[in-house]
C-alpha cells in the first residue's frame, strides 16, 4: 500500500531534536536498569556472544568451540556470515560495546516504528517528529523489547531488515536490493526469518522467493568460502546440537513447544504433539499473512508471519516477539480514532506485553502453597499472547 500522496510538511528542526530527546528520556529507565545497576556478571551477555565470535576470526581461535568468560560461559549458535558481523565489534571495548548496541537498539526499534507506522505518523502534519516519539516510547517498554535490551540481543535489527525489505515506500537503502534481499539476508543471521519465505511461496512470490533463498546462499557461500571448516561445523553438528541454545524447557523459551516441555507429554508422543500444534498455527497464520498480503496491508502481513515464527520455532526466547511491535502498529492502522476497536486492541496487546508475565507466573510457581494452575498460565503467557 501506498504511502499518502499529500505533500509532506515542513518539520522545524528543533522538533526532531525534541523528539529524539523524548525517546532517550523513554529509553533511560531501561538502560540504567540494564547497564548501570545490573549485575557485572550478567551484563549484556549476548552482544559478549557475538563480539566473542568476531574475536575468534581475528585470533583463528574455533568460533564453535570458543566460550565468554565465566560465570557465563555462553557459546556462539548463529550461522558462520553473523560471526563475521561480529568483528566490528571485537575492535572496541567491551564497555563501550554494550553501550552502543542498546543505543543501535532503540534507533532500531525507533525506526520500525517509523517504518511501520508512516502513513499514521504523517497525519500529525508538522508534529510528525512528537507523534513519532509518542509512538517509539512505549514499544521501548514492552517485555520483548526490553529483554532484548537487557541481554544485547540482535531481534530488533532482523525485524527492521524485514520492514524494510516489505513496507511500501521502501526507504532509499533498501530501493536498490529487490524484494526478499533483506529478508535473505536476516535468515543468514539468524534463521527463524526462514518463515517468510514460506510465505511467499504460499502467496506465490516466486521472485521475493528466490531472491530471499539466493541471498541467504550467497552470504553463507562467502562465508564458508573465507571460514570452510567453521562453515563445515555449524551446518553439521552445532546446528543440530539443543544443548547450545539453553535449557528449551525453561521459562523464557516461548513458543509452543517450550509450552509442550514445561506441561506436555515427554518424549515421542510430545514431539507429534508439537508438530500437530504448530502445524494448524502455521496453516492458520500463513492463511491470515496471505489475506493481509491480498488486503493490501503489509504492515499487518509482516506481523502475522513474525508471530507465527515466533509460536512454531522449536525455541522461542522472550527478546525474539520483538514482532510485538509490528503488531501494535499493525492493529492501529492508518485511523485508529476513526476505528476505537483497533485503538483498543493496540493499548490491549501493549499492555499485555509490558506486564512481563512469564516472570510472574515463575514468582508465583515458588509458593509451593499456591495452587499451580495460575502460576502455569502466567508462565506461559506470551504463548497465549502470540
Amino acid at each position: 500500500m501506498s504511502a499518502p500522496t499529500r505533500p509532506r510538511p515542513v518539520v522545524p528542526r528543533h522538533r526532531w531534536l525534541l523528539a529524539a530527546l523524548v525517546i532517550a528520556v523513554a529509553a533511560s529507565p531501561v538502560a540504567l536498569r540494564y547497564l548501570v545497576f545490573w549485575p557485572l556478571d550478567q551484563w549484556q551477555v549476548d552482544v559478549d556472544v557475538y563480539r566473542d565470535a568476531g574475536v575468534s576470526i581475528l585470533t583463528g581461535r574455533p568460533v564453535y568451540s570458543a566460550m565468554t568468560e565465566a560465570p557465563q560461559l555462553l557459546p556462539f549458535t548463529y550461522p558462520p556470515f553473523a560471526a563475521f558481523l561480529g568483528v566490528p565489534l571485537a575492535l572496541l571495548p567491551f564497555g563501550v560495546v554494550g553501550w552502543l548496541w542498546t543505543a543501535l537498539q532503540v534507533l532500531a526499534t525507533t525506526a520500525i516504528t517509523w517504518y511501520a507506522a508512516r502513513r499514521l505518523l504523517w497525519r500529525a502534519g508538522p508534529w510528525v517528529p512528537l507523534a513519532l516519539a509518542a509512538l517509539t516510547a512505549p514499544m521501548l517498554w514492552l517485555h520483548p523489547v526490553d529483554d532484548g535490551i537487557r541481554f544485547g540481543q540482535v531481534n530488533a535489527f532482523i525485524v527492521l531488515a524485514c520492514v524494510m525489505d516489505l513496507v511500501e515506500p521502501r526507504p532509499r537503502l533498501a530501493r536498490w536490493l529487490p524484494k526478499g534481499a533483506l529478508i535473505g539476508l536476516a535468515m543468514a543471521v539468524k534463521l527463524t526469518p526462514g518463515v517468510f519465505v514460506v510465505h511467499f511461496l504460499v502467496t506465490r512470490r516466486w521472485k521475493e522467493a528466490a531472491t530471499a533463498v539466493a541471498s541467504a546462499a550467497l552470504v553463507t557461500l562467502l562465508a564458508a568460502a573465507v571460514l570452510p571448516s567453521t562453515s563445515w561445523e555449524f551446518w553439521t553438528s552445532a546446528l543440530r546440537d539443543p544443548t547450545r541454545l539453553g535449557p528449551n524447557a525453561g521459562t523464557a523459551n516461548q513458543s509452543v513447544r517450550g509450552f509442550l516441555l514445561r506441561l506436555g507429554p515427554e518424549g515421542l508422543p510430545g514431539t507429534v504433539l508439537w508438530l500437530i500444534v504448530a502445524g494448524g498455527i502455521a496453516w492458520f497464520g500463513f492463511r491470515l499473512a496471505a489475506q493481509r498480503y491480498r488486503a493490501g496491508d503489509p504492515v499487518g502481513e509482516l506481523a502475522v508471519v513474525g508471530i507465527v515464527a515466533c509460536l512454531v520455532s522449536p525455541v522461542s526466547w522472550v527478546h525474539h516477539y520483538h514482532w510485538v511491535v509490528v503488531v501494535v502498529l499493525a492493529l492501529l492502522g492508518v485511523q485508529p480514532w476513526r476505528e476505537r476497536r483497533r485503538l483498543w486492541a493496540a493499548v490491549a496487546v501493549t499492555v499485555f506485553f509490558t506486564l512481563r508475565l512469564p516472570w510472574w507466573g515463575i514468582d508465583w510457581l515458588a509458593h509451593r502453597d499456591w495452587p499451580e494452575w495460575p502460576g502455569r498460565i502466567l508462565q506461559n503467557a506470551d504463548v497465549a499472547g502470540g
